[in-house]
């Protein structure tokens, strides 16, 4: 067994070796600016333009809907602001989910302190909304609905195209958040009637820090950054080169064999979640048990706390989460497990495993033994686990 197994690939992945290859000659050689006219930048700016032809053969869209952006969260920010504040002359009322990631979240509460109202959906306990709920949400203020395409905590995915319909026969701009998705999952955004969506290269083996925004030729939203005329004059700021190339490796690479990588991580996602039930008693698993994404698993354990698991894993070499990687140094429980009805006392004892390329069977057997062992001592530990046994 290697010495450290990293299970934490909805936090981020490793950049893979044919993506860095691509990347290092825009930091070394081609390192000219895209705007300038001479033919080092010249190269700078076709390298831009295929990766940005990547991103729209995997999408089913069109080059020029795809603008490089930061990362998810500038692209969750751009779409929802933009939105809001080009069309808030027909009205101000945005629908969204209680289990949003932060970046929407945020986002809708800083327009609510702008003026505007938000809705945010309840879901079941498997993390998915009611399409009944999202209907009977809108108003003819409605200009935006929000939804993320697949939960970064509990992995569920939530109905795409019935929401897509729902929006397009409103005539209701549609975002999805779709970080976790893009990579994983195959997204033909006309099919599923999404206007924007967001994406970001580090969660399917790109670097970290590059994103893009996919905006339908049409939609009208305000511009996020001012500033010079790059990304056609609608995202300020002289592009990042080597990780836009990098992105568009990477998804590239991801959608080339992904029918065959995701059979490979939904078995290993089965075998994870079959051996732990065997072997620890009371666990939960969270999220929809099918409409999940290929790679990922959480669970809950009563009676520990999720804190003390990961650093107890940790010490074994193997990472994991518990919860989104933006808020897992806080000490409050998970926004995503309280809205599926879960108590604090066991949203406290979440622990994410999220599977990816490199992963193997024997890692996913050495994680469960030691998990087991870790729980225990723990609950050995634990007076409520004592009194639990004994009212068995």
């Amino acid at each position: 067994m290697k010495n450290y197994i990293y299970m934490d690939n909805s936090a981020t992945t490793p950049v893979k070796k044919e993506v860095l290859d691509e990347m290092i000659p825009y930091f070394i050689e081609n390192y000219g600016n895209p705007s300038s006219i001479y033919s080092l930048g010249s190269k700078s700016k076709n390298a831009v333009e295929s990766a940005r032809d990547k991103v729209a053969k995997v999408l089913g869209a069109k080059s020029s809907e795809i603008f490089f952006t930061g990362g998810g969260s500038e692209s969750d920010n751009w779409a929802i602001k933009g939105i809001a504040f080009a069309n808030k002359n027909k009205g101000n009322h945005i629908i969204t989910t209680k289990i949003e990631h932060h970046g929407v979240l945020h986002t809708c509460e800083y327009l609510e302190r702008k003026g505007f109202k938000v809705t945010y959906l309840d879901v079941d306990e498997y993390g998915m909304i009611d399409i009944n709920d999202l209907k009977n949400s809108i108003t003819d203020e409605t200009i935006l609905i929000t939804i993320m395409f697949a939960n970064n905590e509990i992995g569920t995915i939530q109905p795409i195209k019935e929401i897509g319909e729902i929006a397009k026969e409103k005539g209701i701009y549609f975002h999805t958040d779709a970080v976790q998705a893009v990579g994983h999952v195959k997204i033909d955004v006309n099919e599923l009637n999404i206007d924007l969506l967001s994406l970001s290269a580090h969660k399917f083996y790109g670097p970290k820090g590059i994103g893009a925004l996919y905006i339908r030729r049409g939609v009208k939203l305000d511009s996020l950054i001012e500033g010079g005329a790059q990304e056609r004059s609608r995202r300020a700021g002289t592009e990042n080169v080597p990780g836009i190339v990098g992105l568009g490796k990477a998804i590239e690479l991801a959608y080339e064999n992904i029918d065959e990588n995701n059979e490979k991580l939904i078995t290993l996602r089965e075998r994870l979640i079959k051996k732990v039930f065997d072997s620890i008693d009371y666990v939960r698993l969270n999220g929809h048990p099918t409409k999940r994404l290929p790679g990922n698993v959480s669970f809950c354990f009563k009676f520990i706390e999720g804190e003390s698991l990961l650093l107890s894993l940790d010490m074994e070499g193997i990472a994991g989460s518990s919860g989104s990687a933006c808020t897992s140094g806080s000490l409050d429980p998970s926004h995503v497990l309280l809205a599926i009805g879960l108590p604090h006392e066991i949203a406290h004892g979440s622990l994410r495993l999220s599977l990816g390329d490199f992963n193997t069977k024997e890692e996913i057997d050495y994680v469960v033994e030691k998990l087991t062992e870790i729980v225990q001592r723990l609950r050995d530990m634990s007076p409520l686990y004592e009194k639990a046994k004994e009212e068995k």
